[in-house]
């Protein structure tokens, strides 16, 4: 019997990239018309729930769900004592890490976080975080919750933000003095669930697909023929992940090889030409679904 495990994917900002993941991965998250129970059509998964990131920690530690998708600066918030199966490393904006941040007033005239006066009003929703880092620091501040739109807060002495460029922090008038951590997207598990054998083999297949997809995203496969006396500059000029795959053409009068790497989208509009003026013939760009090493 196939075992089932349980799953929650985070809603807010990480929804719509998620979503898309699981998409990719083969592993599509089918909604019901009111949304609460959504379905994943996939004989290892038996419950699949959308909730906010900040809720998910807990809910896998204590064992409500055996896997779970969620920001690094949550699981330390929360103290979750969960295991970090994966670094997923995709956001809103794309896969570079988020920041949580201290802020101050531009006109403040504080440059560094040991000039934070003492007993400052600091508001944020990282109310943990926050505590001991100025416990680090040795500078007692009044901490206050904040219920979203913290850069609005502008009564306060400084704030304790998460932010991927600072645009809107900046935006508020609020300035940037420290840095207390990066965060990327996890996929996290369950304790219990993941020294399961039977549970743990189905959350490393689901790793797998989720991380082939990542892996292939802003990469497409170039194929094309080469003829032998060709061949050997053709291949110096490939930026291949790794070396290229060469196989020699069958039944041609002349010698030709089929050559196939993986290269960067990026990087294509200026190879192609390249490599059809050194001589490839028969080029093809093909889009990469997962790349699974």
């Amino acid at each position: 019997m196939t075992t089932m495990i349980s799953i929650a994917i985070p809603k807010g900002s990480l929804e719509e990239q998620t979503l898309l993941l699981f998409k990719q991965a083969d592993l599509e998250v089918r909604r019901t018309e009111r949304g609460y129970n959504p379905t994943i059509d996939d004989p290892r998964i038996s419950k699949v729930k959308i909730l906010r990131p900040q809720e998910i920690p807990e809910f896998v530690e204590q064992g409500y769900f055996d896997l779970g998708i969620t920001g690094k600066d949550w699981i330390v918030e929360r103290g979750a004592d969960v295991v970090e199966v994966a670094d997923l490393r995709y956001g809103k904006r794309g896969n570079a890490p988020v920041r949580i941040v201290l802020a101050v007033q531009h006109d403040s005239g504080i440059e560094r976080p040991e000039q934070m006066p003492k007993n400052a009003k600091i508001s944020t929703e990282y109310p943990n975080i926050t505590r001991r880092y100025f416990e680090q620091l040795a500078i007692p501040v009044k901490i206050f919750f904040s219920y979203g739109a913290t850069e609005a807060k502008d009564m306060m002495d400084g704030i304790v933000e998460l932010t991927e460029t600072g645009e809107t922090l900046a935006k508020n008038n609020w300035r940037i003095i420290d840095v207390l951590f990066e965060s990327t997207t996890r996929l996290i598990a369950n304790k219990a669930a993941w020294n399961d054998p039977k549970k743990r083999k189905a959350i490393e297949e689901i790793k797998t697909l989720l991380l082939g997809v990542l892996e292939a995203r802003g990469k497409v496969l170039l194929s094309m023929n080469v003829r032998a006396d060709r061949l050997e500059r053709i291949v110096r000029a490939l930026p291949a992940l790794k070396r290229p795959t060469i196989s020699r053409l069958y039944g041609d009068g002349e010698a030709y090889y089929a050559v196939e790497t993986v290269v960067s989208k990026r990087e294509v509009n200026v190879l192609i030409p390249r490599l059809k003026e050194l001589g490839a013939e028969d080029i093809l760009e093909i889009d990469i679904l997962k790349i699974v090493r």
